[in-house]
């Protein structure tokens, strides 16, 4: 091999070292900057709960050792790229700690609550992880347009092979928009301003790093 052929191989991969680092650190840095920006949690409402029974449950380990509660916006730039993250410590660690979701569509998107809407209709269907994971996969495509994503919403759902009208139906019904709205109710109760924000076993976390994060994680099974 040349020695321009050796020093061009050198520079890919360098470039290649560099691209993987700055997508970790972008990743991390959205979600330091998520919990950072939010003040200390208010005193809890008498009425308001961490979890619901109708909560949704990514994981169910067979011994409960902790509960970690995300409460996130489909539209939220900061929870797609913390995205990837999350399913990582969910594969390491949901045999022992219950990974939970909970709505909060932040009013500065337009189109979050129709996410919400879309993702809450999936899961009476069964299909939550399926249309959550759709709608971060997509969120390029629609996110911070004014304009609503409703029909576009649709689609992913008939990709999902929903029933279409069983679909329709509850994204029109009262109930399925006082789902999301208790959602909210109790995050804004437990002090959460921006997304994402997680709390472990009751305690809302301010993230500075990867590490620190599986730190609590690992204390929590202790």
């Amino acid at each position: 091999m040349s020695a321009v052929s050796t020093a061009r191989n050198v520079r890919i991969a360098i470039w290649a070292i560099l691209a993987v680092l700055l997508a970790t650190g972008v990743i991390w840095y959205a979600v330091v900057s998520a919990n950072k920006s939010a003040p200390e949690a208010a005193p809890p409402a008498s009425d308001a709960q961490l979890i619901r029974e109708d909560s949704h449950r990514l994981t169910n380990p067979a011994t409960e050792k902790a509960q970690l509660v995300e409460f996130l916006d489909f539209e939220c730039e900061s929870c797609r790229a913390a995205e990837p993250l999350v399913q990582e410590l969910k594969y390491e660690y949901g045999d022992r700690i219950t990974f939970i979701h909970r709505y909060f569509p932040l009013p500065g998107h337009a189109n979050s609550g129709t996410a919400a809407l879309a993702v809450e209709a999936a899961a009476q269907q069964g299909k939550y992880e399926e249309m959550a994971t759709k709608l971060f996969e997509t969120q390029p495509q629609w996110g911070e347009k004014q304009d609503s994503q409703a029909a576009l919403f649709r689609t992913y759902a008939e990709e999902l092979g929903l029933d279409m009208n069983k679909f329709d139906a509850a994204v029109a019904a009262e109930e399925t928009k006082e789902r999301i709205r208790q959602d909210i109710a109790d995050g804004r109760a437990l002090g959460v301003t921006g997304t994402p924000t997680f709390f472990l076993d009751g305690k809302k976390l301010t993230l500075n790093s990867e590490a620190q994060f599986r730190q609590l994680l690992e204390e929590a099974l202790r």
